[in-house]
């Protein structure tokens, strides 16, 4: 039987590996979309470090088993993506401060004595903000965040220990808002208030805050409806949408033509990324490597 395609083509990329060569990757389920291996390879080969970053496919029933599998081979970090950013915590020996209030991980490092996880999310999406010199998080301050998933769990915890004054999470579904706000609320004891995006408060929320930051996935549909009203961005607020696919969405094309400064979200994958990469390696990676990898 002719082997397949995708079984051949791995070993030509491998060809250089030796058992010398250091193991990262990360898993999930699928995990066949991700983009981390091309952002981190390139890093890898950027800094001249012998490391290989590989997507392992992972499904649920397995994970408990493949984090132990990983343990015994000497590999020396793994990235989580969905579904196992909550149900790898129970594997662990340590989690760090941000991945606790988050309840989440996406990084792990394995060391002699256990194995760690972090959430490199929350201090990424800051790094990704901060990089661009004339934008900040708006100490002391009103925000805004669209979206109650995971993505919005780990922005709520990173604006609330950069120190904001209060967080205002609008979401479709008004519950799930509601039960994130009081959850982080208590967690961090910054101010929260959870609605529906069609709370007529959202409106004033918006038109106060300093910095709206988008983690809903509905931003990579042209076809649905902005979340919010254009009408409402003030030209002083940061729109910051941590969707990276389109590289301009509706919102940031609708807040930049409302004389807003916009930011999409390849520097938090970018960020999330080189974190981790800092955290396994000790090495600081070249960012402007890994943006030009992701355009590739």
């Amino acid at each position: 039987m002719k082997p397949e395609t995708h079984l051949i083509e791995p070993q030509r990329k491998l060809k250089g590996l030796t058992g010398h060569t250091r193991v990262v990757g990360v898993i999930g389920d699928p995990v066949e979309h991700s983009r981390s291996p091309q952002m981190h390879n390139a890093a890898f080969a950027k800094a001249g470090l012998d490391y290989v970053y590989v997507p392992f496919h992972v499904r649920p029933d397995d994970l408990a088993q493949a984090i132990a599998g990983f343990k015994a081979i000497n590999v020396v970090g793994i990235n989580v993506t969905l579904p196992h950013k909550q149900a790898v915590i129970p594997s662990l020996t340590s989690i760090s401060r941000e991945a606790e209030l988050i309840g989440a991980v996406n990084t792990l490092t394995f060391r002699d004595e256990g194995i760690h996880g972090d959430n490199t999310d929350a201090p990424g999406a800051l790094r990704a903000l901060e990089e661009n010199g004339d934008m900040s998080v708006p100490v002391g301050e009103d925000v805004v965040v669209l979206g109650a998933g995971g993505a919005a769990r780990a922005v709520v915890v990173a604006l609330a220990l950069a120190g904001v004054a209060s967080i205002t999470i609008a979401n479709r579904t008004v519950e799930r808002a509601v039960s994130l706000a009081e959850e982080m609320g208590r967690k961090t004891g910054i101010s929260m208030h959870g609605m529906g995006l069609t709370d007529a408060q959202l409106s004033v929320a918006v038109r106060q805050s300093m910095l709206l930051i988008n983690t809903s996935t509905a931003s990579m549909d042209t076809r649905i409806p902005l979340l919010v009203s254009a009408d409402w961005l003030q030209p002083n607020t940061i729109v910051y949408d941590i969707v990276y696919t389109p590289p301009v969405t509706p919102l940031m094309q609708a807040a930049s033509e409302r004389g807003c400064q916009t930011l999409g979200g390849i520097g938090m994958l970018v960020h999330q990324g080189a974190i981790a990469f800092e955290k396994w390696t000790g090495v600081t990676p070249c960012t402007e490597t890994m943006h030009q990898a992701l355009s590739i």
